[in-house]
């Protein structure tokens, strides 16, 4: 397979984690969107095949310089990895140079301040003048900043929650998820600096006409993918005087599709909902008069 061709090219490329947590959901999402490609041998390059839209797969923390320096469009990425390289942007007087375009609800995590389990917590006062360890030193700075703390930031690319255990810090900030890894070590979470997910980056500007026409597409398709997520259509029968206890059981879906069966005065409602429909949403349905249920999974839509 040759090789990407050079910038000024009419196709589009995404960046996405090679490997990872966000690698195998962003390929996901992007092949719910129509989308199908060819992989090069190296496996760092794929080839659009049913549009014009290529991947690059590299390292998670190299995607926001790659949409800064032009070499991708757009990237999907943590909303932490992004947000930790803009501060370093502002920090060293540069100009943003990528932004977020869609957050895409899945990846989450948040950005925790974490102290040892035995200490007690009241403010983040108490931080004056210790070692905070983190691997988001412009985050972090930019909330002690923020609270008016003067504190050490010790920067560490890896095993940050061994830290305090080694004597290199006092606390720690991290990204967390479940929490074990800080229980494992002896530390708890006191203070959430920020909420992460994956999201979709771009640049600043909107780009050129050829390819602005594929993002608008991409867009559109995500979109509606996203919507679908958790969406279900539901079809049940139910009596005209049923539907003032119906709807509000409803208040996730849209408008429903209502029909007249036979001439009587029982109807045939057609519902998309947003929602998860739960054992307990559809017995409160019953109960309030709906016949029949049925739920059908969506398996696309464009609004």
């Amino acid at each position: 397979m040759s090789p990407p061709v050079p910038a000024g090219r009419d196709r589009l490329r995404i960046a996405i984690q090679k490997n990872g947590r966000l690698a195998e959901p962003a390929r996901a999402l992007l092949a719910s969107c129509g989308m199908s490609w060819r992989e090069s041998r190296d496996r760092l390059f794929c080839y659009g095949e049913s549009l014009p839209v290529d991947l690059l797969l590299v390292r998670d923390d190299d995607i926001p310089g790659l949409i800064a320096d032009g070499v991708c469009d757009l990237g999907i990425v943590g909303r932490n990895v992004m947000a930790e390289q803009d501060g370093a942007r502002r920090a060293s007087g540069a100009a943003p140079a990528f932004r977020e375009w869609r957050a895409l609800g899945f990846g989450d995590c948040h950005l925790a301040l974490a102290i040892p389990e035995g200490e007690a917590w009241e403010s983040p006062a108490q931080l004056s003048g210790k070692r905070i360890a983190t691997s988001y030193p412009a985050l972090l700075s930019e909330w002690l900043a923020r609270e008016g703390v003067q504190a050490e930031v010790v920067l560490l690319s890896g095993s940050v929650e061994i830290a305090p255990r080694l004597g290199q810090a006092d606390a720690i900030c991290d990204l967390v998820s479940s929490g074990a890894t800080l229980a494992a070590n002896q530390l708890k979470p006191v203070v959430t600096l920020f909420e992460s997910e994956a999201v979709l980056a771009g640049p600043m500007q909107d780009l050129d006409a050829a390819r602005g026409e594929l993002v608008e597409l991409l867009l559109r398709r995500l979109d509606g993918a996203l919507r679908i997520r958790n969406s279900k259509l539901l079809l049940f029968q139910a009596r005209r005087e049923s539907l003032p206890e119906l709807l509000p059981l409803l208040p996730d879906a849209e408008a429903p599709t209502v029909m007249q069966v036979d001439g009587a005065d029982r109807l045939a409602l057609q519902v998309l909902c947003h929602g998860h429909l739960t054992w307990q949403r559809l017995e409160d349905l019953k109960r309030a008069g709906a016949m029949g249920l049925m739920v059908l999974p969506v398996e696309g839509m464009l609004a």
